[in-house]
């Protein structure tokens, strides 16, 4: 996959990141969000969740000096990887470049065109071509990728994501849980979630000031929106969730008139004394029906709205 590549390549053993690091006289970057992964036990277990066959087509982003890479390759897959640091991308050149299963990129995970990139320009890959992902995303664009990632399911298959712990329990809290947002309502209805492994700062070069987590989410092949547009439910999910203190109704009546909030509220069997994360897909569905139905959607602010969620 890479452009020039040694057809006597023999990938390399592990190279701890502190080693890697002095030999390339370089330090990890606080811009970029840089905490390379040191712990071989950690890799193995992202690698185990990961399931993957040989041949299969991966994308690993933020490889950084390569650790997870060199994993990966022994894996026997077909890998893509995105590197936003000129650097480390170089490094990577010089020491797993030779790879014929290897194809380096350089730039940005968060405004890739994972299309024109993975698919040729399609959206709707083959079912056996569709792409894993394996990643440590950066803390401060984790959210951002991730719901990039969700909503191209017709590029991807699975994602295998270290993320910090807490927003890791966003994404999978159910109902009723304290950490539940519109990040949570957003993944729970774009893929089944769950934490694969749990991460300790020690497992990293440097060690970082909070905890990680490792998350498996499996793309089903549309959003579980009921039919409606998924655009509208993600607005309707960002009002709902936009002050998680407050009932809904306070939420839906701060975005529009009072007396259409509690009309979309009995419409939709949402008691108005409701807190936003006790709301679930089903009564968020119900809702978004409900205020379409109302023509609110002009009120809501749609067609200015975003695509990805809040991350509350």
């Amino acid at each position: 996959m890479s452009d020039e590549h040694d057809p006597q390549f023999e990938l390399p053993g592990p190279v701890h990141p502190s080693v890697r690091l002095r030999a390339i006289d370089a330090h990890a970057r606080r811009r970029f969000g840089q905490n390379f992964l040191a712990s071989e036990g950690v890799i193995a277990g992202i690698v185990r969740a990961a399931g993957l066959r040989p041949g299969q087509r991966v994308l690993e982003i933020g490889p950084g000096l390569g650790a997870m890479t060199r994993a990966l390759l022994a894996a026997d897959v077909d890998l893509t990887v995105v590197e936003l640091d000129r650097d480390l991308a170089g490094h990577l050149r010089d020491w797993l470049g030779g790879s014929p299963r290897l194809r380096i990129v350089e730039g940005d995970a968060a405004r890739q065109d994972w299309a024109a990139l993975l698919g040729g320009g399609r959206a709707q890959l083959p079912a056996d071509e569709k792409v894993a992902v394996v990643a440590n995303l950066p803390y401060n664009v984790g959210t951002t990728i991730l719901t990039g990632l969700l909503a191209q399911p017709g590029l991807f298959s699975h994602l295998v994501l270290m993320l910090q712990k807490e927003v890791a329990e966003r994404v999978v809290a159910p109902p009723g849980d304290r950490s539940r947002g519109s990040l949570s309502a957003y993944c729970e209805a774009r893929a089944a979630r769950r934490v694969a492994l749990k991460v300790p700062p020690g497992a990293f070069v440097p060690a970082p000031k909070v905890h990680s987590a490792v998350l498996r989410l499996d793309l089903y092949p549309a959003p579980l929106t009921e039919g409606l547009a998924p655009a509208l439910v993600e607005r309707v999910t960002r009002v709902a969730f936009a002050q998680p203190r407050k009932t809904v109704r306070r939420c839906l009546a701060d975005a529009l008139e009072p007396a259409l909030a509690d009309a979309a509220l009995a419409a939709a069997a949402v008691p108005p004394a409701a807190r936003p994360a006790d709301l679930d897909l089903g009564q968020i569905n119900a809702l978004s029906r409900a205020l379409e139905a109302l023509g609110a959607a002009e009120a809501l602010g749609l067609a200015a709205a975003a695509a990805a969620p809040a991350e509350g």
